[in-house]
C-alpha cells in the first residue's frame, strides 16, 4: 500500500534515549525542558528569533488571531485546510475569500483591495502546498488599510523567500508539526513573529493567561505541548535535511515522468522561493478523468488526496461567496503520494498508472 503520505520515525533508540529524560524528570507537560529545546533548535534551523511550541497548527491559528484581536471580516482564501476558514469562524470572525491564481493556488493578491470594506480587520491566507504567496504585495495592502496579517504556513516549513525564511513575513506565521507535515513532531505547531510584545502576549494565551501560578495576565487556553512530542521533534530534526532532499527528488522524478502529458498541469512555484517540495499536485482537464485515475491508483493500493475539495466556500458554516477559479481548481486537482519513504520504483508505478489510465480516458 501506498498512502498519501508516511511519516518519517527516526530510529526508536533515539527516541528513546529522550524519553528516559522524560522518565527520570518526571516532568511530563508545563513547558519542561525538552519542549525547551526543541523550541531553540528550531529557531536556529529556521533562521528566526521568536517562535512559540504549541498543541496543534489550528490553535496556533487561534492564538494569532486572538493576539491580533482579529474581529469582523478577515479576508481569506477558499483553498486551503478546512482550519483555514474554522479556526476564523471559531474564534467570531467572518471570512470573506478572495478567489485564487489558476496556477500558483495562491491568494489572488490582485483581488484584495477590492474585499476590503470598513468591517476588515485582517488577512489571513495560506501559502498553499508551501509555495509562497505574493508576501510583499499583501503585507503592503495591509500596512496601508491598517489590517493585519496571519500567514498559515502550514504547508511551508523550510521555505525560504528572496533567500529569507518565509514565516518572517506578517504579523504572525503559523506552522503545523502534523504527522502529515515533512518534519512532525507527532501532533504540534507553532507561531512566529518578529515583534517581541505579541510574542509575550501569545506566551499568555497558550497557556490559560498564567503569570505564575496564583496570578492571570487576561484570557488564555491550554495550547501547550508535552515532552512526548517534543521528543519526537528533537529526534526528528536531526534529519530534516535528509528528509528535505528525499522529497525534492521524489518530486522531480514524478515531474520527469508526468511532464510528457501536455494534459497535466502542475503547480506554479514562486521563482524567488527555496521550496521545500512537501506535496505533488496535479491538476487534470476535468473532474470525471481526476475520479477516473484515482479509482484506478486506489485499485493498485495506491491513496492519493484531493487537496483541498472542497472549496471552502461551500462549508455549511460560511455564506456564500463567488470564487469560481477555486472551485474549478479544486474539483480538478490531486495530490500523489510524496514521502521520505518512497523509492523512485514506488514513484514510478503510481506514474505509469496515472498515464495508462491517462492513455485510455482521453
Amino acid at each position: 500500500m501506498i498512502p498519501v503520505t508516511k511519516p518519517f520515525l527516526p530510529p526508536i533508540e533515539e527516541y528513546q534515549f529522550y524519553l528516559d529524560k522524560v522518565w527520570k524528570r518526571n516532568w511530563l507537560t508545563n513547558h519542561g525542558p525538552l519542549v525547551n529545546d526543541l523550541e531553540l533548535r528550531l529557531k536556529d534551523y529556521l533562521g528566526i528569533d521568536h517562535l512559540l511550541y504549541l498543541a496543534n497548527g489550528t490553535l496556533a491559528l487561534q492564538v494569532g488571531i486572538k493576539a491580533l484581536n482579529l474581529e469582523g471580516d478577515v479576508i481569506t482564501t477558499p483553498f486551503s485546510y478546512v482550519a483555514t476558514t474554522s479556526s476564523l469562524v471559531w474564534e467570531g470572525c467572518n471570512p470573506v475569500f478572495v478567489d485564487i491564481h489558476p496556477d500558483s493556488f495562491n491568494i489572488n493578491e490582485n483581488k484584495i483591495e477590492d474585499a476590503i470594506t470598513d468591517k476588515t480587520t485582517g488577512i489571513v491566507v495560506t501559502h498553499v502546498f508551501g509555495n509562497p504567496c505574493q508576501v510583499e504585495k499583501i503585507v503592503a495592502i495591509a500596512s496601508n488599510y491598517n489590517l493585519k496579517v496571519i500567514f498559515d504556513a502550514a504547508h511551508a516549513f523550510g521555505v525560504h523567500y528572496k533567500k529569507k525564511p518565509l514565516i518572517m513575513y506578517g504579523d504572525v506565521s503559523v506552522l503545523s508539526f502534523h504527522a502529515t507535515k515533512l518534519f512532525h513532531t507527532v501532533e504540534g505547531g507553532a507561531v512566529v513573529t518578529k515583534n517581541p510584545g505579541l510574542l509575550e502576549k501569545m506566551a499568555y494565551l497558550r497557556n490559560f493567561g498564567h503569570e505564575g501560578t496564583e496570578a492571570f495576565n487576561g484570557l488564555g487556553i491550554n495550547g501547550k505541548n508535552s515532552e512526548f512530542h517534543a521528543a519526537m521533534g528533537l529526534s526528528n530534526l536531526k534529519y530534516i535535511e535528509i528528509i528535505l532532499a528525499k522529497y525534492k527528488e521524489n518530486y522531480n522524478h514524478y515531474l520527469s515522468w508526468l511532464s510528457k502529458n501536455e494534459n497535466l498541469e502542475f503547480q506554479y512555484i514562486h521563482p524567488d522561493a527555496r521550496y521545500n517540495y512537501a506535496y505533488f499536485p496535479v491538476l487534470f482537464e476535468n473532474e470525471q478523468i481526476l475520479l477516473t485515475v484515482k479509482k484506478e491508483l486506489e485499485k493498485h493500493q495506491v491513496f492519493p488526496r484531493r487537496y483541498f475539495y472542497p472549496s471552502l466556500d461551500k462549508l455549511n458554516y460560511v455564506e456564500k461567496q463567488s470564487v469560481p477559479v477555486a472551485n474549478d481548481v479544486a474539483s480538478r486537482i490531486l495530490c500523489l503520494p510524496m514521502s521520505s519513504h518512497y523509492s523512485h520504483e514506488e514513484v514510478e508505478m503510481v506514474c505509469r498508472i496515472v498515464l495508462r489510465t491517462l492513455k485510455f480516458s482521453t
